[in-house]
């Protein structure tokens, strides 16, 4: 089946097979490897990318469920050589230890900053869930995503990132395998 998919601002267009999964389209047919496969199961959050601009784990999405949207991928963030707020902050604040679940962890904490711009703990630890640190290193995950919402104003981000919504109208839901809903 052919695709067009829009993928950090780039459209590509390919043939698929309808069983293939979104995250190892992105890491195998179009090379972004950023994306990392941690359970294949959707339990990790490791593979989370944005689908139209929220949150979804991309081993738990067809890569035929992309046609003709949006995705925007860890190595979508940063612009013009400088990090996104959250990735400076994840840097800032030693949130990265081994890196593995780092991509996800940051594409889910820019959804929860896009729906809640000022969490308290509480509200980033609830809003991570779903994503897990293997080295356990919460408590620098948690500061930098609380430090990036101080540093970002609500809705914040890179143009990638900004969703024209009179384009989803009509459209289902786009969440699937959790953590952004």
């Amino acid at each position: 089946m052919r695709i067009t998919v829009t993928v950090d601002g780039v459209d590509y267009s390919d043939e698929v097979e309808p069983r293939t999964l979104l995250v190892h389209h992105l890491r195998e047919r179009l090379g972004k490897t950023g994306t990392v496969v941690g359970c294949d199961t959707s339990n990790c959050g490791a593979c989370t990318v944005h689908l139209d601009g929220h949150s979804v784990k991309s081993c738990a999405v067809l890569a035929v469920q992309a046609d003709g949207r949006e995705v925007t991928t860890i190595e979508g963030l940063a612009r013009e050589g400088k990090l996104h707020p959250v990735q400076q902050a994840f840097h800032q604040n030693h949130a990265l230890q081994c890196g593995f679940c780092t991509p996800g962890m940051i594409m889910q904490a820019i959804d929860l900053l896009a729906d809640n711009p000022d969490p308290d703990e509480d509200e980033v630890r609830h809003g991570l869930e779903g994503n897990l640190c293997r080295c356990t290193g919460y408590q620098n995950i948690v500061r930098a995503v609380r430090d990036a919402a101080q540093q970002m104003r609500p809705g914040a981000g890179p143009e990638a990132e900004r969703v024209d919504e009179t384009k989803l109208v009509g459209r289902t839901p786009t969440h699937a395998g959790g953590g952004g809903e």
